[in-house]
C-alpha cells in the first residue's frame, strides 16, 4: 500500500504585453522600504520570473539553496478550462489538490495545497529523493560473513540493510531481479569451512536500532504481506514467498535469514547452532555479496510501490547522515537530505519512508516543488523521473486511465498511493497543449477504491486543460 483552502500566490506577474501603468519602473516605485530592518528589498518580476537568483534555475545540480515554493498567481487571460466539476466529485472526500506550471511557477489550481496532509505511498518520492541526494544512485549495500577468531568454528552473519538479499537459488529470481544470493555467500563460506568446521552461526542485525515496526501502521500490513519488520539482516524482504510482491511476513526476519544461510551452506553447517548477538571484535572476513545499485531499488520501488525498499532506503539515509537507522530518526534524516537539495522542509512530519503511516504530514506545495526538480532532472533526480509509473502503460498505473480517460494514456508520470483513509496521486503531466505541469492530488477520510477513478478523472482534466486551466475551485469542499 502506500499510499489544503484556496491559497493562490501573492505575486502578480506582468503579462506579455504590459501597459504603461504596469511597467517595471512604476512597479519599482511601489516597493516598500522595511522600516524595522532597514533593508531595501527590490524585486523585479517580468512575465512571472524573478530576476534575482533563487538557486533553482537552470543549474542541473541539486542545490542546498532553499527553493521558492510556487506562489505566482496565474493571469486570467485565456484560462477558461475548468476542472471544478471533476474536483467536486463526491468520491474526492477532503480533497487536497494543486497544479503548478513549473516553468512560470504559477499556481493554476489550489485546494488546501498548503495544508499538511498524509500522503500514502506518494511519500516514496521524498524517500527516493533523499536517498539519491545523500547516497547517490550507485550506492550498494554489502552483506558480510566473518569468522570469529576468538571462537574457532563460529561464523558471524552481519546485516547492513539489504532487504533484497535472496534465498532463491541461482538461476531463479525473487521479486528483486538481479539481487545478490545467499548461495554466493555459501560458496565463499564453504571454501573457508573445509579447514575449519562450522559449529555456530551468529546473526548480527544491530546496524539499525530501535523498534522494528512503526506503531501508526496496522499490523495487518505485515500479515497480509505489504511490509516486514525492519531489521538490518533479512532475506527477500522477509516474504514467505520470495517470488510474490505481496506475501505474508514473519515475526523473526533475522532468524529466517540465519536458517536460510545454514541451509545454503549445507552439510558443512549441519550441526551448527544459530544465535542472535552483536559481532565480536576479533573478526576475519570470509565472504561478502553486494546489492545492486540503489537506483535499481528506486525504480522498482516506484513502479510497484514496494514498501520494503522504501523503509530500508530511509534507514540507509539515516545511517549515512550519522543517525541510528531507527524509525525515530527518519524525520530528521530525510529532512536533512531534502534540505541539501534546496527544499524547505518546514512543517513536514515524516514518520516512515513508505507512506504506510497515516501520521505523515506533507503539503501539496512541497510535493510540487520537489516534482519541479524531478521534472528538470536536477542532480540525480532523473532516476525518479525515469522510474515513475506511466498512465495506462506501466507499473501501478498500467491498468488505470482507461475508458473516458484513455486520451491521457502515456502523458502522465506519477506515483500512486493508498492506505485505509488516503488515496493519492502526484507527478508530472505533459498536457494536451504541450505544457509541462506538476500536480498533487489526495483524498482523505472515509474513502474507498472508487476514489482512484475520480482521481484519474481529475488528472485527465488537468491533462486536457494544460496551461488554460482556470484557477476556479469548488464552492464547497467535500
Amino acid at each position: 500500500m502506500g499510499a489544503n483552502r484556496l491559497k493562490l500566490g501573492v505575486l502578480e506577474p506582468f503579462g506579455a504585453e504590459m501597459s504603461t501603468s504596469n511597467s517595471p519602473l512604476n512597479y519599482l516605485r511601489q516597493i516598500a522600504i522595511g522600516a524595522a530592518s532597514g533593508l531595501l528589498i527590490l524585486v523585479l518580476i517580468i512575465g512571472g520570473f524573478t530576476l534575482a537568483s533563487t538557486g533553482s534555475g537552470s543549474n542541473p545540480t541539486a542545490s542546498n539553496t532553499p527553493t521558492d515554493s510556487p506562489t505566482v498567481t496565474p493571469t486570467t487571460d485565456g484560462r477558461t478550462c475548468s476542472i471544478v466539476d471533476l474536483a467536486s466529485d463526491k468520491r474526492l472526500i477532503n480533497l487536497h489538490a494543486q497544479v503548478i506550471n513549473p516553468e512560470t511557477n504559477e499556481v493554476l489550481f489550489d485546494l488546501q495545497g498548503n495544508d499538511p496532509a498524509p500522503t500514502a505511498s506518494v511519500m516514496k518520492l521524498l524517500t527516493a529523493a533523499a536517498a539519491l541526494q545523500v547516497l547517490g544512485p550507485n550506492y550498494r549495500v554489502q552483506t558480510k560473513v566473518f569468522a570469529d577468531l576468538d571462537h574457532p568454528g563460529q561464523i558471524v552473519f552481519v546485516g547492513a540493510g539489504d532487504p533484497t538479499l535472496s534465498r532463491v537459488k541461482v538461476g531463479k529470481e525473487s521479486v528483486y531481479v538481479g539481487a545478490p544470493k545467499l548461495n554466493d555467500l555459501a560458496v565463499q563460506i564453504n571454501a573457508w569451512a573445509r579447514a575449519t568446521p562450522i559449529t555456530s552461526i551468529v546473526l548480527d542485525s544491530t546496524y539499525f536500532t530501535g523498534a522494528t515496526w512503526e506503531p501508526g501502521v496496522p499490523d495487518s500490513e505485515r500479515t497480509l504481506g505489504y511490509q516486514p519488520l525492519i531489521t538490518a539482516l533479512t532475506v527477500d524482504g522477509d516474504r514467505d514467498n520470495p517470488t510474490r510482491e505481496t506475501s505474508p511476513r514473519s515475526l523473526d526476519p533475522v532468524g529466517r535469514a540465519g536458517t536460510a544461510l545454514k541451509k545454503a551452506i549445507g552439510s558443512l553447517a549441519t550441526n551448527a547452532s544459530i544465535t542472535q548477538a552483536q559481532a565480536g571484535s576479533n573478526l576475519l572476513q570470509i565472504a561478502y555479496v553486494q546489492s545492486q545499485p540503489i537506483s535499481k531499488w528506486i525504480t522498482h520501488m516506484l513502479q510497484v510501490s514496494d514498501n520494503t525498499e522504501a523503509e530500508y532506503l530511509a534507514r540507509l539515509v539515516s545511517k549515512q547522515l550519522g543517525y541510528d537507522g531507527s524509525f525515530t530518526s527518519i524525520d530528521a534524516a530525510i529532512k536533512a537530505a531534502l534540505t541539501r537539495s534546496g527544499l524547505d522542509t518546514t512543517g513536514l512530519l515524516l514518520k516512515d519512508g513508505s507512506g504506510e503511516s497515516e501520521d505523515n504530514r506533507v503539503t501539496a506545495t512541497f510535493l510540487n516543488t520537489l516534482l519541479k526538480k524531478i521534472l528538470n532532472s536536477e542532480g540525480n533526480f532523473g532516476v525518479i523521473k525515469q522510474g515513475l509509473p506511466i498512465s495506462g502503460e506501466s507499473g501501478s498505473l498500467a491498468n488505470r486511465f482507461t475508458g473516458d480517460n484513455v486520451d491521457a494514456t502515456g502523458h502522465i508520470l506519477a506515483k500512486t498511493g493508498w492506505t485505509k483513509h488516503v488515496y493519492s496521486l502526484a507527478g508530472l503531466v505533459t498536457a494536451k497543449d504541450g505544457t509541462d505541469l506538476t500536480f498533487s492530488i489526495a483524498t482523505i477520510g472515509d474513502v474507498n477504491d472508487t476514489a482512484k477513478e475520480a482521481i484519474d478523472n481529475l488528472a485527465t482534466g488537468i491533462y486536457r486543460c494544460g496551461n488554460k486551466l482556470s484557477a476556479d475551485i469548488p464552492k464547497k469542499i467535500n
